[in-house]
């Protein structure tokens, strides 16, 4: 028995998995929830020790839960939400709330750096994507210039699973997925992109905080005696690079070659595919991505799905079950109700400062099932915008793996096949970020100069990634007809409300 461990800080809560790696099983999980600040000027924030304090609780109930002695683990890798923003001083305390992925706050200081850059083409020419209002550096220029006097204490910038890793280890680490995200990356050349630093920072101050960069499949260090204490694990376990939750949930849904869309229905919306080439799309909606197993991770990021249900759902006072049922209450169009289900702004398409509205209201359409559906219609027309992105862009898809809170819906997994017009099937372990995490950690610890890296972590996913062939659904072709036409008249709406929306 050879143990390891996957832990994923997402937004909401930070998980723990514990494997046996010659089993090729999950022996015990924890979870810890962590709570977020948010205001209605777009702020979303975290304070990083809600992140560890959560590690610490989730980690004991996995061991518990596993019925193991946690130094019997070799060797763990992180996850962590993309995106966020960690200022550092040079003792390495955290000077400030870290802005998440979610915050849009700084939509003014994003579109300051796509002007510098030359507008949207030339940032997509420079950088491979073009940086989104919730990317890492447009929270770096706002903290520059909404807080000056701890920006001169700014001695390095780490992401939300790039500090976790700092906390684990005491190294100051990016890895190649994860920075990405920043929109400081040249993802072509996987290098940190000079004129993007200067363009913020021309004093050099933001150049020297960036931490170095290193391969997907390495070792980082291990664990600091007195973490290893607190986690019962032991100072001899090794830390592997880890990466962003997107693309350790490429990992952990075995999406790691071309062909394969993953799409979470999940507090945000997401979906992405794997490339072994570079991705820069035509659209600046695509965000091209490199991977954390040295590929590429062409990616498209909705801020409003369970998000938006959730509101819904509370505003309703409806527990899931009934929720669901009501769902099933509903005609597909939801009677003619309408929503555009922006409540946190969106980043695809690009409307950072769009609100959540109703359409279509009259004295028999308004009631708990049909806003029950237009909400949830609503959310999975967003990403088929997204799937359309990439059908433009000549990437196939052929099979959606679902993850997240809402791929639990029977009804919801039957409403994306219908409306992507595509088959749908789940993984059968949910957590798929922090399984991800794992067998990267795995991968990481038993590489060798000899491996073949591609063909081992195939060899992972094989062993670990299953389908849950119960939950398969295939598109109802009348149904793909029928919400063909919805979907339109969603189109025309949302271009009716935001002219300027690319379409």
């Amino acid at each position: 028995m050879t143990l390891y461990a996957g832990i994923d800080c997402g937004t909401q809560s930070t998980k723990v998995v514990i494997v046996d790696s010659q089993k090729a099983i999950i022996l015990g999980e924890g979870s810890a929830p962590h709570p977020i600040i948010s205001d209605s000027s777009g702020r979303r924030e975290q304070h990083a020790h809600w992140w560890t304090d959560a590690l610490e609780s989730a980690f004991a109930q996995a061991i518990q839960n596993a019925g193991i002695i946690g130094t019997e683990i070799v060797a763990l890798a992180v996850s962590g939400q993309q995106h966020g923003f960690v200022p550092l001083n040079s003792q390495g305390e955290v000077l400030a709330p870290a802005k998440l992925w979610c915050d849009t706050e700084t939509a003014l200081e994003n579109q300051q750096i796509i002007d510098a850059l030359g507008g949207p083409q030339a940032a997509l020419d420079q950088l491979g994507l073009m940086p989104q209002t919730g990317y890492t550096a447009s929270k770096i220029l706002w903290f520059k210039t909404h807080q000056p006097e701890l920006w001169q204490q700014l001695s390095c910038v780490l992401l939300p699973h790039d500090y976790l890793n700092f906390w684990l280890t005491g190294k100051q680490i990016a890895e190649y997925g994860d920075a990405s995200g920043t929109g400081l990356l040249n993802t072509r050349t996987r290098q940190w992109d000079d004129r993007v630093v200067n363009l913020i920072d021309p004093e050099g101050r933001l150049r020297k905080a960036l931490p170095d960069l290193i391969a997907a499949e390495t070792c980082i260090g291990t664990v600091l005696p007195e973490i290893a204490e607190k986690l019962g694990i032991s100072a001899t376990t090794k830390v592997a690079t880890g990466g962003g939750d997107n693309m350790m949930a490429a990992i952990g849904t075995g999406n790691i070659s071309p062909g394969i869309i993953t799409m979470s229905l999940g507090t945000s919306g997401t979906l992405f595919t794997y490339s072994d080439t570079p991705v820069v799309a035509d659209s600046e909606m695509i965000a091209g991505f490199c991977s954390s197993n040295n590929g590429w991770l062409p990616l498209i990021c909705t801020m409003n799905v369970t998000s938006a249900t959730t509101i819904i759902q509370n505003f309703l006072d409806l527990d899931i079950h009934a929720f669901n049922d009501a769902l099933n209450q509903s005609e597909p169009g939801a009677n003619g109700l309408m929503m555009l289900p922006f409540f946190n702004g969106e980043r695809v398409p690009p409307l950072p400062h769009a609100k959540a509205s109703l359409h279509n209201l009259d004295g028999c359409n308004l009631n708990p099932q049909n806003l029950s559906l237009a909400v949830v219609e609503s959310a999975t027309y967003g990403l088929r915008f997204g799937i359309d992105l990439f059908r433009q862009q000549g990437i196939e898809t052929n099979e959606i793996r679902l993850t997240g809170g809402g791929a639990r819906s029977e009804k919801w997994r039957q409403i994306v096949a219908n409306i992507m017009a595509t088959p749908v099937v789940c993984v059968t372990h949910k957590e798929t970020a922090a399984l991800g995490a794992a067998i990267q950690a795995i991968w990481c610890n038993t590489l060798t100069e000899q491996d073949d890296k591609s063909a081992l972590l195939a060899n992972l996913c094989q062993k670990f990634v299953h389908l849950d062939e119960t939950t398969h659904v295939v598109p109802d072709a009348d149904m793909v007809s029928r919400y063909e036409v919805l979907y339109q008249d969603y189109l025309s709406l949302l271009k009716a409300e935001y002219p300027k929306v690319p379409l």
